[in-house]
């Protein structure tokens, strides 16, 4: 009789608690859109992730900053966090962030190589050519066509995405107004693509772009190539065209890509 008491008196206090806790309405937390089309350059269904500034209005028009490794597990919502952080305190403009979401990056940001280890270590690259064409010629008309944008554009990427974002600059500069390449793989072919830096920067050396790159401590396998981008670029450019590096000793590859972008809105925007 006793034990019935006990077991009665548990069930009336786990009841108490049951139904102490309030009713909720539960909905899905929604930050964005995916738009699925084919791609006519790459022959495959590729994915853009699209995410609008708070307060998004159909009598303004925005920036527009493309994220590369943009897939919803990769690095679209941190950066797509960090611009809506920057943009609230007044450091950036509110912005429509876009993320290209990935098939396979090592093809897509990279190409083609005459290293043996290269192609050995990823051996689907080279097909960046592709890829550049489908930003080109489907990613930007598309973003374009169905949202409010002002033709300011930002593109972002790290290790072989910032490969990609250096060599977008160096062929089609024309395309984005701000490069942010982090931790490029500019050792990627041999550094084929630094030896570009010197007949671009003469080229469009006064041209109005804005470029920012960044290394962390153990990017060493990189180094001697951004020097010799650097070099470049210090010795042929002069405004509007207007460039920016920082090291990063505290962090390393790994972690290095959330604090260079900060680094960067804060160098490109002039936010103190």
């Amino acid at each position: 009789m006793r034990t019935l008491a006990l077991l009665v008196l548990l069930l009336a206090v786990r009841a108490g608690a049951q139904t102490g806790v309030p009713e909720a309405v539960v909905a899905p937390l929604v930050m964005g859109t995916t738009h699925t089309f084919r791609s006519a350059a790459l022959g495959q269904d590729r994915t853009l992730n699209v995410i609008l500034p708070d307060g998004y209005a159909d009598s303004l028009r925005y920036p527009v900053v493309y994220v590369l490794d943009g897939s919803v597990n990769e690095d679209l919502p941190h950066l797509a966090g960090l611009v809506q952080f920057l943009s609230m305190y007044e450091m950036a403009p509110k912005s429509i962030v876009v993320g290209i979401a990935n098939v396979d990056r090592y093809r897509d940001f990279t190409h083609p190589t005459r290293s043996d280890s290269d192609r050995v270590w990823l051996p689907t690259g080279g097909g960046s050519a592709a890829f550049i064409a489908f930003i080109a010629g489907e990613v930007l008309p598309y973003v374009d066509a169905r949202f409010r944008t002002n033709g300011d554009r930002t593109i972002i990427g790290q290790s072989l995405g910032g490969l990609l974002v250096m060599e977008l600059l160096f062929k089609r500069p024309e395309l984005f107004g701000r490069y942010v390449a982090v931790s490029p793989s500019l050792w990627w072919d041999n550094g084929s693509l630094a030896k570009m830096a010197e007949e671009f920067s003469r080229a469009h050396g006064q041209a109005s772009l804005q470029v920012y790159m960044a290394l962390a401590r153990d990017d060493d396998w990189m180094r001697a190539q951004m020097q010799e981008v650097r070099a470049a670029f210090t010795a042929n450019t002069k405004a509007p065209f207007a460039w920016w590096y920082d090291d990063f000793p505290e962090e390393t590859h790994a972690t290095i890509l959330h604090r260079a972008v900060y680094r960067a809105f804060e160098r490109m925007r002039g936010a103190k």
